[in-house]
């Protein structure tokens, strides 16, 4: 899977945060309410973001596992968790065990490269399956094998901010519509998942869970950005502008002339979808 910087995703995290729907998140901890501690294994993880923005609605008791095929990323979670904990009671070489916004978190870190699937993972105790940012990056085949393995076990599944397809900048740009094309084009390229499903995902997830007898929600959890979030902006354009390069679909000089232009937009708007699955009544 392609890597994330540290940086990338520090910048991303208020955004994520105050995109996500605030009644999906009620959702999901209303679907794990009962039980007591709550096991989250949580995918593709970065630096902890999800279980940061997750966690404070949960119940008193947690224990997170947290995946990711990056050991540094991995280093830098622990970092970050434990700066965002009011205390760490514990912590060794295998986890933490925080306290946070009213409850005990235990913290657990996993090296595994999520290109072969989440079957070994499911073998511990899991209450919630979850994941950020993370869908529209896997393919249409890595999406049907994951659905059959959450549904196999009856596991509530929550996922945030996966790209739906949606962008606007103001003000407009002659090349917009070109250079998003082409973006989407790049974005469907092998993430080491196979050819990525994109803004197909959630429709991909919605539709499979469904088909495994869950009852499915879904919601927009648009990023809004704004001159408040300007490192933001210029990292979210310099990285369209490189996946476009490569592309070869829009001419240099268009495509320069884009990314100055996009690098001072006053606003931005990134579409993004969170989705809950749950079995049905008296099924988990």
């Amino acid at each position: 899977m392609s890597g994330f910087s540290a940086e990338w995703l520090a910048l991303r995290e208020p955004a994520d945060h105050a995109a996500r729907n605030r009644d999906l998140l009620a959702a999901t901890a209303a679907a794990v309410a009962d039980r007591q501690p709550v096991h989250v294994l949580d995918l593709g993880c970065g630096t902890g973001a999800n279980l940061r923005a997750t966690a404070p609605q949960l119940g008193p008791e947690q224990h997170w596992r947290l995946v990711d095929h990056d050991a540094l990323l991995l280093a830098k979670a622990r970092e970050e968790l434990r700066c965002w904990a009011d205390a760490t009671f514990a912590e060794d070489t295998g986890g933490l065990v925080l306290s946070a916004a009213g409850r005990r978190i235990g913290v657990s870190f996993i090296a595994h490269d999520l290109s072969g699937g989440i079957g070994p993972l499911l073998a511990a105790p899991t209450d919630l399956v979850t994941a950020a940012a993370l869908f529209d990056l896997v393919s249409a085949a890595w999406i049907e094998t994951f659905v059959q393995a959450v549904a196999a076990a009856r596991l509530p599944f929550y996922t945030a901010l996966t790209y739906d397809g949606r962008e606007s900048w103001e003000p407009p740009h002659p090349a917009d519509e070109a250079v998003h094309g082409a973006f989407l084009a790049h974005q469907q390229r092998d993430k080491g998942f196979g050819p990525a499903a994109g803004p197909r995902a959630t429709g991909l997830l919605a539709d499979g869970f469904r088909g495994a007898g869950y009852t499915v929600s879904e919601a927009a959890s648009p990023w809004r950005l704004t001159e408040r979030e300007r490192a933001l902006v210029v990292m979210l354009a310099d990285g369209t502008a490189a996946a476009v390069g490569e592309t070869g679909q829009v001419a240099a000089d268009r495509l320069a002339a884009w990314h100055a232009a996009r690098a001072q937009a006053s606003r931005c708007l990134v579409g993004h979808a969170d989705l809950l699955a749950v079995p049905t009544s008296g099924d988990q």
